[in-house]
């Protein structure tokens, strides 16, 4: 299994902004869509949230959060909704299903959850806006130590932003 972190900051580290992305970057949504399409993703409840009651198709979601107990969800077969206590367990629930749903597991946010992830996670798609934004919600910093960036590709439009790649060394 393959934990990869799918993330798009700006140059402030913000992700998010009261419960919603702060820009609007077509490629990038199409990006994320087509990455995560057919594969399980790991998300806080508030990412979940921020869904607007709807689980993307296509796809199996496991949400973190801190009273699974409470959480219902009407999921569908071809987009299951799971609630989890925490990060390890969501891995754990991960594991089998990954022969059904693809080897490589998409961690998608918020902060706290790729906070949390960051020390088991084997790659890193990010898209890194080269542009400071107001934001309440942060990517925590890549360790160079720990990753090799190992792609970029460079956009110019709407707004200048880069693909980047991360690998664990």
């Amino acid at each position: 299994m393959i934990l990869t972190h799918v993330v798009a900051c700006s140059q402030n580290r913000v992700i998010g902004a009261q419960g919603g992305l702060p820009w609007s970057l077509p490629e990038d949504m199409k990006f994320f869509r087509e990455t995560t399409k057919g594969h399980i993703m790991i998300m806080g409840r508030k990412t979940f949230d921020s869904f607007n009651g709807r689980a993307l198709p296509n796809r199996y979601h496991i949400v973190v959060t801190r009273d699974p107990s409470k959480q219902s969800f009407n999921s569908t077969e071809s987009s299951p909704v799971v609630f989890v206590a925490s990060i390890e367990e969501a891995v754990k629930h991960a594991e089998p299903l990954t022969a059904k749903w693809g080897d490589e597991v998409f961690i998608i946010g918020g902060g706290e959850i790729y906070k949390q992830a960051m020390p088991i996670t084997d790659k890193i798609y990010l898209t890194l806006i080269h542009r400071e934004f107001p934001g309440d919600t942060y990517y925590p910093e890549i360790d160079e130590k720990v990753f090799t960036q190992t792609e970029r590709r460079d956009i110019e439009t709407p707004i200048p932003f880069s693909f980047l790649t991360y690998l664990r060394k």
